[in-house]
């Protein structure tokens, strides 16, 4: 069933500057809806270097990924804005009021009278194994990323990767899973080290497996997978298996965006102007690393910037007559009350 959001402006990017985006938004009293392809908020922080440091966030000497992300829904969280995560946009159109309709491959339309393109480098796609038969799968037994943990309950699980994601939900799943094995090709891992002697040392208290190897093939009985085929240095391994999870990462696609009929730079970057960081479409701001323009930076700090100017060049689209009056957080009482802390 599809679902209908009305909203001031809607975001399409859930990262750092999409939710900060939130922030700015709200200031002047603005609703917004952020869609994001991934499941979860923050974006290449959250979903790529949750552990690594980042040293150039003004105030903050050193923060990582995962708690810049906590922190910047924590700012925007007094304007409660709407998430919708785990769905892609699929089409921008303008009506015939002048307002824009977003629709979603979940079923989502939202209509808003601006649109802040906040992507990063585009949507996440995972990165799927060159299996045979495992498209049939998917969705079934095949999984790439994990929406409802509780489906995976009492099943025979395999997760497939080194990174933090595999890492990760090996350690989520762990006491709920009837099995759980995890293969990854080597014995050396990409996830945070205290995680990794988590994940081993429930290995040597023999609460699950580890095997050194790779999927050679899948077996499945009636359109569900029974059995995991392994290739292994000591040979073939058959392990049973319900649910496989395989982890090995994401590739970054605009997608639709290109369809939208803006102005690109190389087919890769949405060409804006600075005032407003508004695009070629007027009404659609495209903000943080999916733009350009002369003399951009592809910083975090720089698409702060970017979502300030743009919050102000979407409110007389929001708020058409009403007149914006600068204020200081310090000193308003206005702002305060909307912040929640007057």
């Amino acid at each position: 069933m599809s679902e209908h959001l009305s909203t001031d402006v809607v975001i399409v990017g859930a990262g750092p500057v999409g939710i900060f985006a939130v922030f700015e938004l709200g200031l002047l009293d603005l609703n917004t809806v952020v869609i994001d392809s991934l499941a979860k908020p923050g974006g290449q922080c959250s979903e790529l270097y949750p552990e690594k440091p980042i040293y150039d966030i003004p105030g903050l000497p050193v923060v990582s990924g995962q708690e810049l992300t906590d922190r910047l829904l924590e700012q925007a969280a007094p304007f409660e804005p709407v998430y919708r995560l785990g769905q892609r946009v699929l089409t921008l159109e303008r009506k015939s009021d002048g307002r824009f309709e977003v629709t979603t491959d979940d079923g989502l339309v939202v209509d808003a009278a601006a649109v802040f393109i906040a992507a990063g480098c585009g949507s996440f796609v995972p990165r799927k194994p060159k299996i045979e038969g495992i498209a049939e799968l998917e969705g079934t037994s095949v999984f790439y990323a994990i929406r409802k943990k509780a489906e995976f309950e009492d099943r025979h699980i395999t997760v497939v990767g080194g990174g933090d994601s595999a890492i990760d939900w090996v350690l989520s799943l762990l006491d709920s899973a009837k099995s759980l094995t995890l293969v990854h090709r080597r014995d050396r891992f990409r996830a945070a080290p205290a995680s990794v002697a988590e994940v081993m040392a429930a290995v040597d208290a023999g609460r699950m497996r580890f095997v050194l190897g790779e999927i050679d093939h899948l077996e499945a009985d009636d359109g569900q997978l029974s059995t995991v085929h392994l290739k292994t240095p000591d040979g073939p391994e058959a392990v049973a298996c319900e649910r496989l999870l395989p982890f090995f990462g994401l590739d970054m696609r605009l997608g639709p965006i290109l369809d939208w009929q803006l102005d690109f730079e190389n087919n890769k970057l949405i060409k804006v102007d600075t005032e407003k960081f508004e695009t070629s479409t007027p009404g659609v701001f495209a903000i943080g690393d999916i733009n350009h323009y002369p003399g951009k930076l592809k910083l975090i700090l720089s698409g702060f910037h970017e979502a300030a100017l743009a919050a102000r060049g979407a409110f007389p689209l929001a708020r058409p007559g009403d007149k914006l009056r600068f204020q200081y957080t310090t000193s308003s009482s206005e702002l305060q009350r909307r912040l929640k802390v007057a």
